[in-house]
């Protein structure tokens, strides 16, 4: 990549005699002249990273970690619980089928949908795809993208320029709220500057942090097949604007099944960015209503491939014939990404849950030993951190720059986020679910809030109240965690809380929680893994209300104002800092009951396939980057295990 350099030295301290005016006017002259320079010099490069770090050259020939020689063919098949009635990822209405992504690229790449980040051996760095090339001032006022000519649609018309504009313009009027408003504020300005050029302005008096990639990862819809149809981007349809990618869309037959398959006619198919990638001929998703029946599925081979999230059915139900023939293959693969911070979301919107004190009793109502010893089968870990086990989780007492920044804040903060350790979740006695040192405290933590208990055993405020907490729960998710939330319940309930489980179908539970209609539910926040925009859609105040990627609806001034300058670091080190001040914050927040995750990626598949020897530590690529073995399909053939 080729890096502007620093602006020039000082100009050097001039003596203390006399000089001709003329002499001095060309020292200024100079010195003015080197500043503009410095200014205006611009960065051209084969991708984009925010520091400039590239571990990869322009003339990489493809990723470290993929096998360049894989070979092409053969499908993979994955189970799906739940239902779908759209084709469209990006409507605001219905549910959407898995992978529907999987059609569409951008400027800076593309990730296949479910595979994780690209390039997944490195973290915040970008390569080119639709742009071969981009280039940009030091201070990234502004990109200009250069596109490659020979990128087509699946319909076989060009990818351009103004495709791209109109795909932006696209997600501003009929995109996600959260996601037009804080992109309006920060890109005022698109320019097309020629069929194979763009051009984006950012705001001035901003971050600069994110900008570059966020546009560059618009997906690239066809100008023309919208203008054509008249379709919107908001509506839910089965029909699809044709994209750029690897994959089309082969078949759909609603709630039973969608097959993707590989276009031999993709363009880029050859580019460094994608050789040994998109292996497959056809991704077959196949639908069923719960994940019982999923599993079934893969037992009996009519789904070939199975990433388990389910500690329970990990330790108990992997022993069906085809597995003790050998014809199964399991496989516990390290994963290298801090874990998502899934767990028991409480939506502050909700009055009662305003109130911390009140959240700290239903959290003590959580039993993380006894749920792992009694239902998970000690397979899980607790999570301490929004990025446990990385250099950003914040551990003890703030001190040194940390400390100096938190207390530098404008916004209040709290006194024991500064003489106090981190946040960790509370501990709890396994032999008993009910563990009753943490439910006397906790009805403790209510009295005090005011809820009293009555005669009848619940709990009701001074105006005759009661405590009603609602928990919204997916039918379609694992019987494990249904245990978890019912268990956690009735926890609850011995509190004298009116606590109620309420289970509902996929495309209910979809919608209610568009529309925040629950009080408590089980979801969760991606991991903190650098700074970025996508922040202030997850944390921050504007979007609260209304951001999908926000179920909690936090709104936390000292988080806003984290985030804020955050974005605006200067180097690694003061990124880093300022992420463990923003942990440290979001774990003093407290709106997530954390339940526990999985070092480990746990894989089951049909031994047919292969894959690299070593997995990149950010993604696992089951449909990136592993292959179909055609020899030892023909073997599961021959022995009667697969048709």
């Amino acid at each position: 990549m080729l890096r502007s350099r620093g602006q020039a030295g000082a100009v050097a301290k001039r003596r203390a005699d006399f000089r001709p005016l003329a002499l001095v006017s060309l020292v200024f002259l100079a010195a003015s002249t080197l500043a503009l320079k410095a200014e205006d010099e611009i960065i051209k490069s084969h991708g984009y990273s925010y520091f400039g770090n590239l571990s990869y050259p322009e003339d990489y020939p493809h990723f470290s970690y993929v096998n360049p020689d894989a070979p092409k063919g053969g499908e993979i098949s994955i189970a799906v619980a739940g239902t779908f009635d759209s084709m469209n990822p990006y409507t605001r209405k219905g549910r959407a089928a898995a992978l529907s992504t999987v059609g569409y690229e951008s400027l800076l790449g593309s990730v296949l949908a479910g595979s994780g980040a690209l390039p997944a051996d490195v973290d915040g760095e970008y390569y080119g795809l639709l742009a071969h090339k981009l280039e940009y001032p030091k201070d990234k006022a502004w990109v200009i993208f250069h596109m490659r000519p020979e990128a087509k649609f699946s319909d076989g018309s060009p990818v351009t320029a103004h495709d791209i504009a109109f795909s932006h313009n696209l997600l501003l009027d009929q995109g996600l709220k959260s996601y037009a408003d804080a992109v309006r504020k920060r890109i005022p300005k698109v320019e097309v500057i020629d069929d194979h050029t763009i051009k984006f302005y950012f705001a001035e008096g901003i971050s600069r942090r994110s900008l570059i990639d966020q546009v560059g990862f618009v997906p690239a819809w066809s100008k023309n097949w919208y203008e054509q149809t008249g379709a919107r981007l908001d509506e839910s349809r089965l029909e699809i604007s044709p994209g750029s990618g690897p994959y089309v869309v082969e078949s759909v037959d609603v709630n039973r099944r969608v097959t993707y398959k590989r276009n031999p006619d993709y363009w880029g198919k050859d580019l460094p960015i994608n050789r040994g990638r998109h292996n497959f001929d056809r991704i077959r998703l196949e639908y069923f209503a719960d994940a019982t029946a999923a599993f079934e599925a893969f037992k009996a081979g009519e789904v070939t491939y199975r990433s388990e999230s389910d500690p329970k059915r990990w330790a108990t139900s992997y022993d069906f014939p085809a597995r003790d023939s050998g014809f199964v293959t399991l496989e516990e693969i390290p994963d290298g990404t801090p874990p998502a911070n899934t767990g028991i979301i409480f939506n502050l919107t909700r009055e009662v849950l305003k109130d911390a004190r009140v959240r700290d009793a239903v959290a003590l109502g959580f039993n993380f030993e006894w749920t792992n010893a009694s239902l998970l089968y000690g397979l899980q870990s607790q999570q301490h951190s929004f990025s446990t086990g990385t250099k950003f989780e914040a551990k003890g007492v703030a001190e040194g720059a940390e400390l100096a920044f938190l207390q530098g804040l404008s916004a209040q903060v709290a006194p024991e986020m500064l003489s106090g350790a981190a946040r960790v979740p509370h501990s709890s006695k396994p032999e008993r679910l009910n563990d009753r040192r943490n439910l006397r405290a906790a009805m403790k933590l209510l009295d005090a809030a005011g809820w009293a208990v009555g005669e009848d055993g619940k709990r009701r405020n001074a105006a005759g109240d009661l405590l009603t907490l609602n928990f919204l729960f997916n039918s379609s998710d694992t019987p494990t965690n249904k245990a978890l939330a019912e268990n956690f319940v009735s926890n609850l309930q011995l509190m004298g809380i009116d606590a109620q489980f309420e289970a509902v179908d996929p495309s209910q539970y979809t919608s209610r929680e568009r529309d925040k209609d629950y009080d408590l539910v089980l979801d969760g926040y991606p991991a903190l893994f650098g700074v970025g925009t996508g922040l202030q859609q997850r944390f921050g105040s504007e979007a609260a209300e209304f951001s999908l990627f926000n179920p909690a609806a936090l709104a936390s001034p000292v988080v806003d104002e984290i985030i804020e300058k955050a974005l605006l670091s200067e180097s690694q080190a003061e990124e880093d800092m300022m992420l463990r001040a923003l942990d440290r914050a979001l774990r003093h927040a407290f709106f997530l009951i954390p339940t526990g995750y999985v070092a480990d990626h746990w894989v089951a598949y049909w031994d047919q396939y292969g894959r690299p020897e070593t997995i990149p530590p950010f993604a696992l690529g089951a449909l990136d980057f592993w292959w179909y073995d055609a020899e030892k399909a023909e073997k599961l053939k021959e022995q009667g295990a697969l048709r």
